[in-house]
């Protein structure tokens, strides 16, 4: 009976899912003609065009052996008794408490897969280096590497506490608790990650009084989107890539531009940037992903519950329920392969998220030979391929290509006279 329940409650999950993703998803994207986007593509510079491209395919082997190393570790440590070896061993100093396992466990496993792809993060570095996008010498990318791992580890060691004790003290019904926990940890987090997790890789100061301030400034205030105020982060200790967005919710908003972007860009570039980030708080897209995000975890959360009966897993793990801290190699490896399987999917509806969101800066500003020049900035400086090979941009691709943009603003600019 129980597990009807969670059956039930899955199917329900599921349906609100696609529900909610029918009705807030842009589903229709602005009209980005593919001529107009070969057209773009001929009027950049070729030189910076070639150089990005080689930039990009210098990165791609790394990144993709990373991603099948990471995948193959985590279906060895969690389909073979290695996972629950490494847990009982992380454990066995505190006398093989159950809190001890989930928590110290879990560092474990993690820490084993990021040091033996460790190598590979470290070649990237060397080449975002070499191409003159990263600023950082090697001693500031280990504080920022540690940094990142000690954010992830506190965030992590709070789930993983949470959720074996759940599995602990209600072994029956945990993936109601769970379900409903990992939904309001995902609307938490959306409020409270801007705030303090931002500035451990970025200090923000005040943007100086100005007209750029005040444009900006005012430009929220036209869109309806008020804003705390527009700050500026120090990206240029670690980078050259330039950038701007809108970050937090609510009394937290504000308008946050690279340094970077001020000394690069002309102000106006500025402006279409911030416009664009404006659309996503104008059309709630911070909510629709927390939504998604909040449905999702919780669907996921009982489909391990269910999972966790299938016998041959189980053995292969070497754990007898997968609601036991012994099995968070395990956990690790189901969650891995639904994140790869469900990320074109993400990829897509970011896409779509993203050309709405040019769409509202073009219609804001009325400004589209701004916001082309804007993108054709983005893309140089950035090193972003252009228009990336077909494949790749479907799969994997959060925003429209760089030519898409482009090719958007001219349709716009046609469609507007």
């Amino acid at each position: 009976m129980n597990r009807l329940w969670a059956a039930g409650t899955l199917v329900v999950l599921l349906a609100a899912l696609a529900v909610v993703a029918y009705l807030v998803v842009p589903w229709h994207r602005p009209p980005a003609p593919r001529p107009d986007q070969l057209d773009a593509l001929r009027q950049l510079p070729a030189d910076k065009v070639a150089r990005a491209r080689e930039f990009r395919s210098e990165l791609r082997p790394g990144s993709y052996v990373s991603m099948v190393l990471g995948l193959v570790l985590a279906l060895v440590i969690g389909l073979t008794p290695l996972g629950a070896w490494l847990v009982t061993q992380a454990g066995r100093p505190f006398g093989g408490h159950w809190l001890a396992q989930a928590v110290l466990g879990g560092f474990t496993v993690v820490l084993v897969s990021e040091a033996i792809t460790l190598p590979l993060a470290a070649w990237r570095h060397t080449i975002v280096v070499r191409y003159g996008i990263s600023t950082q010498s090697w001693g500031a990318w280990s504080v920022d590497l540690l940094k990142s791992w000690a954010v992830g580890a506190v965030l992590g060691g709070l789930v993983l506490a949470g959720f074996y004790t759940l599995t602990h003290f209600a072994p029956r019904w945990w993936w109601a608790f769970g379900a409903a926990g990992a939904a309001g940890l995902v609307v938490l987090l959306s409020f409270v990650l801007p705030v303090l997790v931002e500035p451990v890789f970025n200090k923000f100061t005040p943007m100086a009084d100005g007209p750029l301030r005040t444009e900006l400034i005012e430009l929220a205030a036209r869109d309806g989107v008020p804003v705390k105020d527009v700050l500026v982060a120090d990206a240029s200790r670690r980078t050259k890539a330039v950038n701007a967005y809108v970050s937090g919710l609510g009394p937290t908003r504000r308008i946050v531009v690279y340094d970077t972007m001020l000394t690069e860009a002309e102000p106006a570039e500025v402006v279409s940037v911030a416009a664009h980030e404006l659309g996503h708080a104008k059309d709630g897209d911070v909510w629709t992903g927390t939504l998604l995000g909040a449905l999702g975890s919780a669907a996921a959360v009982i489909a391990l519950f269910l999972l966790g009966s299938w016998g041959w897993l189980l053995d292969r793990a070497g754990v007898g329920a997968i609601g036991e801290p012994r099995a968070i190699g395990l956990l690790i490896a189901v969650v891995t392969l639904a994140g790869l399987a469900a990320g074109p999917a993400q990829a897509f509806v970011s896409r779509r998220i993203e050309a709405q969101a040019d769409e509202h800066a073009l219609v804001l500003t009325g400004d589209p030979v701004t916001f082309e020049a804007m993108q054709r900035r983005l893309g140089t400086v950035n090193l972003s391929d252009p228009d990336p090979p077909a494949w790749e941009h479907l799969l994997f691709a959060s925003h429209p290509s760089t030519v898409e943009r482009m090719a958007a603003a001219r349709a716009f600019a046609r469609g507007s006279r």
